[in-house]
This record gives structure tokens, C-alpha cells and sequence, in this order.
């Protein structure tokens, strides 16, 4: 053997109770469990627990896995594998036009790193650069708000018939070239503009071949039942599996009413829908800061946003709309500015706002906040990030109780205070709501986080810890397993994780960050069966 971690306390993915083995990996594999494996080294595990890598279903990794290679906020928290392409909006499939777009649009998310190589166009090509060499494994979906960029334009409008049939046709081809299924941001420009019957559409081609619809829908807020059950919809009518991207009932109208949510998924499961969903175990949320703005304050692209921004009597209509009727950027809701805090800007002359809401930051300048939030999205021409405070605990903890449930950090590892989810999510599964408050049991949690998210992906040799599967494991002690990253201190590596392998490599070892790059993409093989 490579590697042998003797004396492991072993949850192996399924949900079964936990046994003590030794665990063997050779070239790449798990290649014995037993009472007396031998190997090159051994790995004292004395009680710990050995576990299949966690595999993170919602990850904003998409630039900083390639530009940061190192990805430290991932791989200390025992993450082996990330799902990317996420909300409708990434990098491929792309033309010249539409990536230097999603370069400034995207940059609150994943920043516009200076001198980088953008050598792609396609998925294909896109995952060809993530096999050169990345920390994990990387798994891409194919992101609805990018291809209508690239085949309708940022117009506020049905698709015609050839702009359906080239939206089609790329797909296809991204689909066949890897990509796992196709994501959407149905609160982002333009994928927002697509009807129900266009997302239908595109489903029945990511269905046909072999892939999952994974949505931000509509509405997290006011309507969110709605924009679910829009979503069954689609799958249902379409064929295709559905995946619920953090998957929550956010603000005060949705207060206590997860359980309307988890009545509508289990009676579509009972009728034979395919229905998984991820969520991450924190209350505020986070996004760009122009996210909240109307839809229609988008069409045409971000230079026609700023201008729209810049024009009194526009502004005071986007105002109306934000702060009195609920705009669809906010979820429908009107916007509470206390409940919005920037995290991240791009410029120097902003950074005194970072870590304030700007409820907080308009009374400090004897400003409207509305005023102070135009004025910033123009100097940062839109590349601001901030978190909402918008969560609810009890619906979180029963939302994550459901056997369909996986986990996705959702995690922006930019700005100033990125959210401590991107470095704290799956420690803090562990920690806080498997030990210290007793929602999931250990096995059923490390289930959630790995086999289960496995299966979505449909990967046959991951996310279990069985004799020949890909040897992503995580050793982690049940007792000290903790996330210290905090709102103030947002990048703090986990507590009690001491060991983490990638296709048998170790990246962490004793702790410490390796400089191994053993991760590689993760293709869609039924695309072509």
C-alpha cells in the first residue's frame, strides 16, 4: 500500500454505523479494508474518523480553483470535490464579447484577477484546463444565464425559435463535452429572463443526456413556495432530474414554513419525481450587491445598467421599487438596507463601507441608503459583494434533516470578509448540528455530505469508502472537528481535520497543506452512451 490508516473508526458514506478497520490506498484506490493492512507509510488513525471526502455541491470555486491553486478554504475543510458553474452564470460556453462581460459582472463573486490566462471558450476547453492540475475534483454545469448571453443576448424577451434551437444545439455539445447537467440563476440577468416553458426546453436536453437541473429559482422570499413548485414543474415536464440549489426559506415571510417546502418535495418524490437538494448551515446569504436591483434595470448589459444608475429619474423608479414594492432581484421583498452589509470591494476609496450595512453606512454619511447603494454600484461599476441577513435557524435545521438533502457551501472566496461558509461549511455540519446540537447523527450527516451527493452526480467510484473506489478520504477527529471561521475572521482553516486525500495524494498532511495538485475534472460519461 501507498498509505494505511490503522486503526480508523470508518463511516463509510451509506449512513451505516460506523467500525474500526485499517484502510489501504494504493495507486489512486482504496484497495483493502481490514483488521492488518501493510504499507509504505502508516497513518496512526487511533479512533479517528476515516470518511469518504466531502463533496461540496454548491462551490463558487469556477477562477479561484485555477488562479489560487493552493485552495487552502477547501481542502482544510475536507472537501475532495466541488460542483462548479453554479446559478446560471460562469465562464463557459463563452465568445470573446461574453466573457469580457462575465469578467466585470462576475467580479464580486470571483474577482477579475489581473494577467490571468483565459485560454477557453468552451466547457470542453474549460475542463481540459482544470486536468493541468487543481487541489480537488471539480464536477462543471453548464450555466443557463451564460448561454442565453451567448445565443440570445441581455434582452429582456422570449427566445425565438433559432435562438431556442442554438441555445439547444450548445447544450448538447457542453454536455457531451463533460458538463454534469445545467444550472440557472432565476434572480440574475439574463438568465432570469427565460419563461417556464423555455427552461422546460432546455431540460429535456440536459435529461436526454444523463444530466441534473440544478436551480437558483425565482424567489427565496416572497413566493418562494411558487418558484419551487415551478421548478418540479420543469422537471416533472421535462424528464429531467432536479437538484435545489441552497435550497432555503429565507426573510420574514417564510419565517417557520419549511415544512410547506418539504410537503411540496416529498408529494413530488412520492409521484416519482427525482428531487435532491444542498443547503449550507448558516442564516445570512451572499451574492454581488447589484443582485438586488429589477431585472429590467439589467436588459442589455452592465454598461446599460450604469447608465440607467446614473439617470435621477431612473433611479428614483429602481428606488420605488426596491425599497417600497419588493423588486425580483430582492426575492420579491422590499429591501431592509440593515440587513444588507458589504463585504468586498474593489477600490480603495470604498473600503471604509466593508462591514457595515448600508443602512449603517447611509447614517454615518447623513445620506438615504438608497442614494449611498446607486452611488456605489457606479464606482464599483457593479463589482461589490455583500451578505444578507435574511436566514432562519429553525428552518435551516429542518431543511437539512430531509433524506434528500446534501451539502453546498455556496462559498465566494473573494472580497474583503467573504462569508465563513466557503472555509466553514462541512466542520460546521459536524461541530455544530451533528455534536453540540444533535440534528443529525454522525454517520447520517457524513452520508449527506458525501454518498448521497455521489449519487446526484452519479459518480460509480466516489463518495463512498468501499474497496475500490477513488481513494478522496478525510480524517477528522468527531470531538475537535470545528469551523473558526467567523463573520470578523472569515479566513481560518478547520479545527480537528488532520488528513486529506485526492485521488490517493495527499493535499493535507498532519495538518499541514501539501503542494500536491491532484484533483482533475469530473466528466458526464452518459452523455455519451
Amino acid at each position: 500500500m501507498d498509505i494505511v490508516f490503522r486503526g480508523a473508526r470508518v463511516v463509510d458514506g451509506t449512513g451505516a454505523p460506523a467500525y474500526r478497520a485499517d484502510v489501504g490506498v494504493r495507486d489512486g484506490r482504496i484497495a483493502e479494508i481490514g483488521d492488518r493492512v501493510d504499507g509504505r507509510r502508516v497513518v496512526d488513525a487511533d479512533g479517528r474518523v476515516l470518511a469518504p471526502g466531502f463533496i461540496d455541491m454548491h462551490s463558487h470555486s469556477d477562477l479561484q480553483v485555477l488562479a489560487n491553486p493552493d485552495h487552502l478554504a477547501k481542502v482544510s475543510q475536507g472537501v475532495t470535490t466541488e460542483v462548479l458553474g453554479q446559478d446560471g452564470l460562469s465562464y463557459a460556453p463563452v465568445d470573446d464579447d461574453v466573457l469580457a462581460v462575465l469578467r466585470g459582472q462576475l467580479a464580486g463573486w470571483n474577482d477579475d484577477p489581473p494577467g490571468f490566462d483565459w485560454d477557453w471558450r468552451s466547457v470542453g476547453g474549460y475542463l481540459d484546463r482544470l486536468d493541468r492540475g487543481i487541489a480537488v475534483n471539480a464536477a462543471y454545469l453548464v450555466p443557463q444565464g451564460t448561454l442565453r448571453m451567448l445565443c440570445v443576448g441581455y434582452d429582456d424577451r422570449p427566445a425565438t425559435d433559432a435562438e431556442l434551437d442554438r441555445m439547444r444545439e450548445v447544450l448538447a455539445e457542453s454536455l457531451r463535452q463533460g458538463a454534469m447537467g445545467m444550472s440557472s440563476g432565476l434572480t440574475y440577468t439574463p438568465g432570469m429572463y427565460a419563461d417556464t416553458a423555455e427552461l422546460t426546453e432546455l431540460c429535456r436536453v440536459v435529461g436526454a443526456l444523463g444530466g441534473f437541473y440544478s436551480p437558483h429559482h425565482r424567489s427565496y422570499g416572497a413566493g418562494a413556495l411558487e418558484a419551487y413548485a415551478e421548478m418540479v414543474r420543469v422537471s416533472r415536464d421535462s424528464g429531467c432530474p432536479l437538484h435545489l440549489a441552497h435550497a432555503t426559506m429565507n426573510f420574514d415571510v417564510n419565517r417557520g414554513r419549511a415544512g410547506e417546502l418539504l410537503d411540496l418535495l416529498d408529494h413530488a418524490i412520492a409521484a416519482g419525481a427525482d428531487i435532491t437538494l444542498d443547503s449550507y448551515p448558516y442564516l445570512p446569504g451572499a451574492t454581488y450587491l447589484s443582485a438586488l436591483l429589477p431585472s429590467w434595470s439589467g436588459e442589455g448589459g452592465p454598461e446599460a445598467t450604469l447608465a440607467r444608475l446614473s439617470d435621477v429619474d431612473t433611479r428614483e423608479r429602481i428606488r420605488v421599487e426596491i425599497e417600497e414594492t419588493g423588486s425580483d432581484g430582492c426575492h420579491g421583498v422590499p429591501v431592509d438596507w440593515d440587513t444588507i452589509e458589504v463585504n468586498g470591494v474593489r477600490k480603495a476609496e470604498n473600503a471604509h463601507l466593508v462591514g457595515f450595512s448600508v443602512a449603517e453606512s447611509a447614517r454615518r454619511a447623513g445620506r438615504p441608503p438608497a442614494e449611498l447603494y446607486f452611488d456605489v454600484l457606479i464606482s464599483e461599476r457593479l463589482g461589490t459583494s455583500c451578505l444578507m441577513h435574511v436566514g432562519h435557524e429553525d428552518n435551516v435545521r429542518a431543511i437539512m434533516r430531509h433524506p434528500a438533502h446534501t451539502g453546498g457551501s455556496d462559498g465566494l472566496l473573494v472580497g474583503d470578509r467573504p462569508h465563513p461558509r466557503a472555509w466553514g461549511t462541512f466542520p460546521r455540519y459536524l461541530a455544530r448540528y451533528v455534536r453540540e446540537l444533535g440534528v443529525l447523527g454522525l454517520e447520517e450527516c457524513v452520508a449527506h455530505l458525501t454518498g448521497r451527493a455521489a449519487r446526484r452526480l452519479r459518480l460509480a467510484d466516489r463518495g463512498l469508502l468501499f474497496e475500490g473506489y477513488a481513494a478522496d478520504l478525510v480524517l477528522f477527529d468527531p470531538d475537535t472537528v470545528a469551523d473558526t471561521a467567523t463573520f470578523d475572521e472569515p479566513r481560518q482553516a478547520a479545527a480537528g481535520i488532520t488528513h486529506v486525500v485526492v485521488n490517493g495524494v495527499p493535499v493535507v498532511d498532519e495538518g499541514r497543506r501539501t503542494s500536491a495538485l491532484p484533483g482533475r475534472s469530473l466528466r458526464n460519461t452518459r452523455s455519451r452512451a
